[in-house]
């Protein structure tokens, strides 16, 4: 037998084992969180799989062919936690030659999705489980959406509604509402009078979405010294909401409230589903230069960038879909609807307004990166119907501005400085806050603006 033949004999013997010996799970992520939970293998190669459910007890099993046992699936059992909502416990191991096996015992009944990413950021391929529960959960944007959120807080008021308009104009009460937005009756009183069919007084509820960049998968920029953006973004984000909700008859809402993805379209649509009058969304800056700095407020742009360094950082921060994992098998039915007509006017001035205020009070605790608003295509800001605006709270790729990024007076004071903004924009604009609750079997009475709102806008 002449040596090419032999070598090509050769080959074509032991090519299979070749091919299966060549692909391991180079690296297992677990992100657990209220909306769903995703386990992300990742590889040098693409994985094969099949997918299937076990019931009697409830159970989700993936086949990875062609893949060999390593120290990363021996890790994974040891990674689901007892918080986890709907993966209880997972089992990996060979199932036969060449078949790896993953087991994940469930809580009940889910819907799992599976899709495969191509290397993006620095991600190799990535396998991608993802798994919701069988039945949409209630939860806090639900909850909002349908006027069912319980508060602490009292939402009425047992005096007359005070009427607030605009200067030079008088304030008409916006009825618009669904009547699936009606509150439960903790939200609205009674008003009685001798003689006359009673009345109902509803408050306005202001509803402030606030947005932390990125999570889970995507990391978002990287500081000199290990800080991660998603990180930062969320604590401080969690800084405002609190200080939000301590405001009366004002409620902000997270689109994340811990470690995990969504994609940006998503987050627009969370801040749709509670018909929020504002949505702020949080990053800590990055460039290629260590030595920028400074706090920066970005808001839509349909016509380009304001400036170079706005056009490098909007595609860095739309790159997040790619890099946090979106099954783009799964079309948007409301994205479509969401991306429509982003050129109102109306949207665009006041998130102008809004992005100006910001500055301002952000301009006391740092210096500025730009001393005017900067636009950009973000497409976490396409809310078409609700002003919208990025804030970039400080230069996580300067060493300096990192390490006050991880301050916990700097977040607090950077978290001050967006709520100050916020309330000075309302009370510049009162008449932008949307009506959320609505009764169809009461008369309205005229608008109800919280106290801080009143006593800010006296002085303004």
């Amino acid at each position: 037998m002449t040596h090419p033949l032999r070598a090509l004999l050769f080959a074509l013997l032991f090519m299979p084992l070749l091919s299966w010996a060549a692909t391991t799970i180079d690296a297992v992520r677990y992100w657990p969180a209220s909306d769903y939970s995703r386990l992300t293998m990742e590889s040098s190669k693409p994985l094969s799989y099949k997918l299937f459910t076990l019931s009697n007890p409830e159970r989700l099993v993936i086949d990875l062919e062609n893949v060999e046992p390593s120290a990363a699936m021996q890790e994974l059992a040891g990674k689901i936690g007892p918080g986890d909502p709907w993966i209880a416990g997972l089992r990996a191991g060979m199932n036969r030659p060449g078949v790896m096996r993953l087991v994940l015992d469930l809580r009940g009944e889910v819907k799992p999705t599976v899709f495969s990413l191509k290397p993006a950021g620095e991600y190799g391929n990535r396998l991608v489980l993802d798994v919701y529960p069988a039945k949409p959960q209630e939860d806090a944007i639900s909850a909002l959406s349908t006027g069912q959120a319980t508060d602490s807080k009292p939402e009425t008021k047992t005096e007359a509604a005070k009427d607030l308009p605009p200067k030079g104009a008088a304030v008409k009460p916006d009825v618009t509402a669904q009547a699936s937005d009606a509150p439960k009756p903790d939200r609205y009183i009674r008003l009685e009078k001798p003689g006359k069919k009673p009345q109902f007084q509803v408050t306005r509820l202001i509803t402030v979405v606030i947005d932390p960049g990125h999570g889970g998968e995507d990391p978002g920029a990287h500081g000199a010294n290990g800080t991660e953006e998603k990180n930062v973004t969320l604590e401080i984000a969690k800084r405002v909401k609190a200080k939000i909700d301590a405001l009366e008859n004002t409620r902000a809402v997270l689109t994340r409230d811990s470690d995990y993805f969504i994609p940006l379209a998503e987050r627009v649509n969370k801040a749709r589903r509670v018909n929020a009058d504002l949505f702020v969304s949080i990053h800590a800056d990055a460039f290629i230069r260590p030595d920028a700095r400074g706090s920066s407020v970005f808001m839509l742009s349909e016509h380009g960038a304001s400036s170079a360094a706005a056009r490098w950082l909007a595609k860095n921060e739309n790159d997040a879909d790619m890099v946090g994992g979106v099954n783009v098998g799964v079309k948007d039915k409301n994205l479509a609807r969401t991306l429509i007509d982003l050129s109102q006017t109306a949207t665009n001035d006041d998130s102008r307004r809004l992005g100006n205020a910001v500055l301002g009070e952000i301009s006391d605790i740092n210096r500025l990166h730009k001393g005017h608003i900067e636009q950009a295509g973000f497409a976490v800001l396409k809310a078409p119907d609700i002003p919208s605006i990025l804030v970039e709270t400080a230069f996580i790729s300067n060493p300096e501005e990192e390490k006050r990024l991880n301050d916990d007076a700097y977040q607090d004071k950077m978290a001050s400085a967006i709520v100050a903004g916020i309330k000075k924009y309302f009370a510049s604009n009162p008449a932008t806050i949307r009506a959320k609750l609505a009764l169809s079997a009461c008369v309205i009475l005229p608008n109800s603006y919280p106290d801080w709102l009143l006593e800010l806008r006296a002085t303004t």
